[in-house]
């Protein structure tokens, strides 16, 4: 089996036991990354850095950290010190970072190597990855489509096997977006989860780290890690009951719990939120699994109002805080950037902090309304994925429309400051697997893996795209 084959926790635990070095498991990706360039996965490859990073690692101490010598990257929002650090745009082009930002230094106190940066679209304002510095980050299933963004390069790397793993962000869907796109496992993590890019420090409480793997249970370990890799945590962090995090909650048995399952989408009524008829396959088959595991599904009765302009305001008022002059927007790369960015900063301030107020108000209206279940389960994706330069053809507003429509499912989660995973359920040998979302409780982060473990059982293996490098 080739390093790539393996899984994050089985490279991990080698690695940690001296059973392979990171520098031949560095260049082994390396190889990997150079061979699938056209995949748009990357913008900046660091392989001379990458390699002396694992070379100095020399032999694994008795108490390694779990992601010693693993090699995983920044997705390019995230400064590293001494590597650019262009956040999808024309006016940071020449950016070098001065200082690494927290998720860089925890994942250097984890023991990872840096290959380098992913691909994301301008400031990860978009859930698709195009921008005008970089090829766009294209769906290994079939690459006339795109790979969903933000963390589009991210999902592109964990599906083609260019990265074991991969640390990314979510502010409306931008981890399970392009998990679900490109037929992968993607957590976006409760606000507080972690102790640093945990939703605390953005508008609205919007955008956290977390992990994108190829299974649950890599998924489950990189968020351990990542949990772990500060002194500290956050009261909005839930305890763990039983302890031993997210792995040690995939190896007990979740019990019946009570499942909600919901078609209800928060942007109904303002744009086509219409269901291929293959994600509600999967919506259907994934709910007949988990009661065939036991578990009692019903409907949840959830009915969002006021949504679609409570969340513009929030996203315009977040796109106002990028830090470029208004006399110097036109060197935004995409037109919906500096739509984006006019139109937060025109807005009043009685606007904006209407719209913080109404967020609030939504996420307790929504964790009333998904109380008596331990999980929701909705679709990941509305749509199957479409083709690159589909949502970046239209007009600004008509661009924000089409993005709700591929994925309406998503961004009521970040502004709930809930736990939510995008798992495959479908696995047909050629075929681009079908994804469904689990959504928890605020802290439960351990019931949806378990959740998703078992859908990932009745589907069977993951396929691996048919493109092979």
């Amino acid at each position: 089996m080739e390093f790539f084959e393996q899984s994050l926790v089985g490279l991990a635990t080698a690695l940690r036991g001296g059973e392979v070095s990171p520098v031949d498991v560095a260049r082994h990706f390396l190889e990997r990354i150079d061979a699938a360039g056209e995949l748009g996965a990357f913008v900046e490859v660091i392989s001379e850095r990458a390699l002396a990073q694992a070379a100095d690692l020399g032999d694994p101490p008795v108490d390694a950290p779990p992601l010693w010598g693993v090699p995983l990257a920044d997705k390019d929002l995230v400064a590293r010190a001494g590597v650019p650090t262009r956040y999808g745009s024309r006016a940071f082009a020449e950016n070098l970072s001065a200082d690494s930002d927290p998720l860089a230094l925890a994942l250097d106190r984890l023991g990872s190597v840096s290959l380098g940066k992913t691909n994301t679209p301008e400031f990860g304002l978009t859930g698709y990855t195009e921008s005008a510095i970089a090829p766009p980050a294209r769906n290994p299933w079939n690459t006339d489509t795109g790979a969903g963004g933000s963390s589009g390069g991210a999902a592109t790397a964990v599906a083609a096997g260019l990265l074991p793993a991969a640390p990314a962000s979510d502010g409306g869907g931008s981890i399970r977006i392009p998990a679900a796109t490109v037929g992968v496992v993607g957590l976006k993590p409760s606000r507080g989860r972690l102790p640093f890019a945990n939703g605390l420090e953005s508008p609205g409480g919007l955008s956290t780290a977390g992990p994108i793997a190829r299974s649950v249970a890599d998924v489950g370990y990189l968020l351990d890690a990542l949990a772990g890799s500060a002194p500290h945590s956050y009261a909005t962090r839930a305890p763990d009951p039983e302890g031993g995090g997210a792995s040690a909650a995939l190896r007990r048995d979740p019990g019946r719990l009570r499942i909600g399952a919901t078609l209800v989408t928060p942007w109904d009524g303002w744009t086509d939120t219409s269901l291929d008829p293959r994600a509600r396959a999967a919506y259907d088959g994934a709910a007949a699994i988990l009661v065939s595991a036991g578990h009692a599904v019903d409907e949840a009765d959830w009915r969002p109002e006021g949504y679609p302009e409570m969340f513009a305001t929030l996203w315009r008022a977040s796109a106002a805080r990028i830090p470029v002059p208004d006399a110097d927007l036109d060197a935004l790369t995409e037109p919906l950037t500096a739509w984006l960015v006019r139109e937060g900063r025109a807005m009043s301030a009685e606007r904006v902090i209407g719209g913080y107020q109404a967020a609030a108000a939504f996420e307790r209206r929504t964790i009333e309304a998904f109380a008596p279940f331990d999980a929701v389960l909705t679709p990941a994706l509305a749509m199957e994925p479409q083709k690159v330069g589909w949502f970046s053809s239209v007009d600004p507003e008509e661009n924000f429309a089409r993005q709700c429509s591929y994925a309406p499912h998503t961004s009521f989660v970040n502004v709930s400051g809930l736990p939510a995973i995008t798992v495959p359920v479908t696995s047909e040998e050629g075929e681009r697997p079908w994804s469904v979302q689990l959504v928890g409780r605020p802290g439960g982060e351990a019931a949806i893996l378990q959740l998703a473990a078992q859908l990932e059982a009745a589907r069977g293996p993951l396929p691996w795209p048919t493109l092979t490098y």
